[in-house]
C-alpha cells in the first residue's frame, strides 16, 4: 500500500472566495474531455423538465397498473405522488416482471476501493477534496491482496472503485487493477471517473465487463451547487459518460440519481428514461440502476436519507423494474437490513455483501499496516458474504454468484 496519507485542512472563507471568483462553467467541456455526437442528453433533460409529478391522478396510476407493459407516461404516473396509495398493488406487478426474467435469483457482488484520492469538492462525498481525511492509494500487490481475500469469499464478481483523481489513480493503473481481478473474478465492474470512449476501451480489453456512473441529480442548476470544483463539474460530460462506455465496448452500463440531492421524483424519472433511451439506442447493452439515497459522511454528519423514506423509495424502485423489466437494480449497503430484505423480495436483483468503503480493508496483512484510507460514507447493512447469502437462502431465494461462462 502507498504510504502516502493526507490530513487535509479544513477550507477556509479565503478559499471558497478563490473558488467561487475562478469557478468554471459546469456546462462546458474541458480541452481533455471528449464531445460525443447524440441527443441523448437533449431527450432526457427535455422529458425531465417537461414532467409534473404533480399534475398525475389516481386515474392515471390505475391505467398505469392494466398495461401489460408499462409506457413511459405510465412511468411518470407511478412515480408520482398519487401512487402512494397504489404502492402495495405497484409492488405486486414489480415482484410478478422480476419473477418473469429473473425468477428468484439475487446477484451478489461487492465493492473493492482501491484509492480515496479525489480532485472534485462535491460537498456532500466524504472523499471530497477538501474533507480532513486519511488518503491512500493500494500498489498491486496490496490490490492483489484484497482480491484474494474477497475471491475467498466465494464471490464472483467484484466492483472497483476510486476516488476521482486523474493524478492519483490514472487509467493505467486502473486497468492493471482490472487484470488482476480477471485472475480471480468472473465479473468487474468499474465505478471510477468518467473517460472518454478509447479510454473505457482500453478498460474493457483489461477485462472489465460494466460501469457504473452516479449522475448524483439531472438538475444542472442543482448540480453547479453541488459540484464547486474538478472535473466533476462539468455536467454533461458525467451524463454522457455511460453513452462513451458503450461505444468503448463494455457490455452494460448503471445509473444512479442519490435520491434526496435534489427532486427525487425527477431525478428518480430522469435516471430511469436515461436508461430507457440509452437501451432504445443499443439494444444489447445491459442496462442497470442503482438507488443510492443519502448516507451520512465523514466530517458532516448532518446529511442522511430522511428526505426520502422508505415508502418512496420502494415506489422509486418498483418503477424502474415495470419501465425496464430486464435491468439489474441494485441495493447498496447504504441501506439497512430491513430495507434491502423488502426490496430484494420485491423487485431489486442485486446486493453488495462484506462491504466496507475505506482503502485497504479486507486483507488482515493490509489492516495490519494501518496504512488504510477512510470511509466515502457510512452504510448500515454489515453482513459478510456468508450472512447475506444464508439471508437469500431464508426469503426462498437463490443467491447467485455469476452467470457469465468464459470460453
Amino acid at each position: 500500500m502507498s504510504d502516502q496519507k493526507i490530513n487535509e485542512s479544513i477550507v477556509t472563507d479565503e478559499i471558497r472566495e478563490h473558488m467561487k471568483e475562478n469557478r468554471i462553467d459546469h456546462m462546458t467541456y474541458l480541452p481533455d474531455m471528449e464531445i460525443i455526437d447524440s441527443d441523448i442528453q437533449d431527450r432526457v433533460l427535455s422529458a425531465m423538465h417537461a414532467y409534473d409529478p404533480e399534475s398525475y391522478t389516481a386515474a392515471d396510476v390505475r391505467r398505469a397498473l392494466d398495461h401489460e407493459r408499462i409506457s413511459v407516461e405510465d412511468f411518470k404516473a407511478l412515480l408520482s405522488p398519487a401512487a402512494q396509495p397504489f404502492l402495495e398493488e405497484i409492488a405486486a406487478k414489480a415482484r410478478a416482471e422480476k419473477q418473469r426474467y429473473f425468477g428468484n435469483s439475487i446477484y451478489m457482488m461487492t465493492p473493492l476501493y482501491i484509492s480515496n484520492y479525489c480532485e472534485n469538492y462535491c460537498i456532500y462525498c466524504g472523499f471530497n477534496c477538501h474533507n480532513k481525511i486519511d488518503r491512500a492509494k493500494l500498489d498491486e500487490e496490496s490490490i492483489e491482496r484484497e482480491l484474494k481475500a474477497i475471491a475467498k469469499t466465494g464471490l464472483e464478481e467484484i466492483l472497483i472503485l476510486t476516488g476521482e483523481s486523474r493524478k492519483m489513480s490514472d487509467v493505467e493503473y486502473i486497468g492493471n487493477a482490472v487484470k488482476l481481478a480477471r485472475k480471480y473474478f468472473r465479473v468487474i465492474g468499474l465505478e471510477i471517473y468518467p473517460v472518454n470512449t478509447e479510454e473505457y476501451r482500453y478498460l474493457h480489453e483489461c477485462g472489465a465487463d460494466y460501469v457504473t456512473v452516479f449522475q448524483e441529480t439531472y438538475n444542472s442548476a442543482k448540480y453547479e451547487t453541488l459540484h464547486l470544483a474538478g472535473h466533476k463539474r462539468i455536467f454533461p460530460y458525467r451524463l454522457n459518460a455511460q453513452e462513451r462506455a458503450l461505444r468503448g465496448g463494455m457490455r452494460g452500463v448503471t445509473f444512479a440519481a442519490l435520491l434526496g440531492l435534489d427532486d427525487f421524483r425527477k431525478d428518480a424519472f430522469a435516471t430511469g428514461i436515461h436508461g430507457y433511451y440509452l437501451q432504445q439506442k443499443y439494444p444489447a447493452a445491459e442496462i442497470g440502476f442503482s438507488c443510492p439515497r443519502l448516507r451520512p459522511i465523514i466530517n458532516n454528519d448532518k446529511i442522511n436519507p430522511m428526505d426520502v423514506h422508505e415508502t418512496q423509495l420502494l415506489q422509486v424502485v418498483c418503477a424502474y423494474r415495470l419501465l425496464l423489466p430486464s435491468a439489474q437494480i441494485i441495493v447498496s449497503s447504504r441501506e439497512c437490513e430491513r430495507v434491502r430484505n423488502n426490496l430484494m423480495n420485491i423487485c431489486a436483483t442485486k446486493v453488495s455483501a462484506g462491504v466496507d468503503t475505506g482503502i485497504g480493508r479486507h486483507s488482515q496483512e493490509n489492516i495490519q499496516e494501518e496504512k488504510q484510507g477512510d470511509e466515502q460514507f457510512e452504510i448500515d447493512d454489515r453482513r459478510d458474504y456468508r450472512e447475506m447469502y444464508d439471508a437469500i437462502e431464508k426469503m426462498g431465494l437463490q443467491p447467485v454468484m455469476s452467470d457469465y461462462i468464459y470460453v
